[in-house]
């Protein structure tokens, strides 16, 4: 696993709590429209369905619930992990998620209902336990404020994927969601390839700097990457192939070092 070392950006909590139940009720919305086919379409995420995706969103938020019924790590002793590491972690389960969320689906065929209980049960999770509450994650000890950012990430990353298996669907994105993700996806790219030769410009949420060699101090940088928060997701996520994103003109990339193929997906 890559080691933080150098990104140490920070995000507000109350804008994250905002973000995640922005984006869950953008996500509530949508699928109390859905019809019984449209839940069995296909989606991209291999041969699971619409409902089985939505399935798969909530159970990322009951996640925080399964976190704080654990004991909660000893300060002392928590080995804490970045947040910007988060991503690198979450193809470790991957096969424990799949089970688990197929059963999900199984158990509730009400949907609405199951998105309904989550929305309640998180406003009162966080209305109870401070942010600064360590909880004991698949990616490793995170403060809750951190982890709930991961959760913005996989409403974001999964509303797209909702979008895609949908036709006509168009679930809106929480601006502050968007940010956080396309932010700490941007910073897990500058994690995995440390440097300075390289700028990525994802306007208007994120620029880094990443990828050894010379270093850009003045004037236009000579290695430029830039895209859009949408298309950046999806590289990142590998939804879309670096070479697509490139023939489609859905990304602009100039200078020697500017070929990210190779350091992309972050996280699947």
């Amino acid at each position: 696993m890559p080691t933080a070392k150098k990104r140490t950006r920070t995000y507000d909590p109350a804008r994250t709590r905002t973000a995640v139940l922005g984006q869950l009720a953008h996500v509530q919305g949508a699928v109390r429209g859905l019809t019984s086919e449209q839940l069995a379409l296909p989606t991209r995420l291999g041969d699971w369905t619409v409902r089985e995706l939505v399935a798969h969103m909530g159970m990322a938020l009951t996640a925080i619930e399964r976190s704080l019924v654990l004991p909660e790590p000893a300060r002392q002793d928590a080995v804490r992990a970045a947040l910007v590491e988060w991503p690198f972690a979450t193809s470790a389960h991957s096969a424990a998620i799949d089970e688990f969320t197929r059963r999900l689906a199984e158990q509730h065929p009400d949907l609405d209902a199951y998105l309904d209980r989550i929305a309640r049960d998180l406003v009162e999770q966080l209305d109870t336990h401070p942010g600064t509450r360590l909880l004991q994650t698949n990616a490793g000890v995170l403060p809750l404020a951190d982890y709930l950012v991961t959760r913005a990430v996989e409403l974001v990353v999964h509303t797209d994927d909702l979008n895609a298996a949908v036709p006509g669907l168009e679930v809106p994105y929480d601006r502050q969601a968007l940010a956080a993700t396309t932010r700490l996806l941007a910073d897990a790219l500058a994690v995995k390839a440390p440097g300075g030769s390289t700028e990525v410009r994802v306007p208007p949420y994120a620029v880094v700097q990443c990828v050894e060699g010379p270093r850009h101090t003045r004037g236009t940088p000579p290695n430029v990457v830039e895209t859009d928060p949408l298309t950046w997701i999806r590289l990142a996520t590998g939804r879309l192939a670096w070479t697509d994103a490139l023939a489609q003109t859905k990304v602009s990339a100039s200078g020697e070092r500017a070929d990210l193929g190779g350091l992309l997906p972050l996280m699947s």
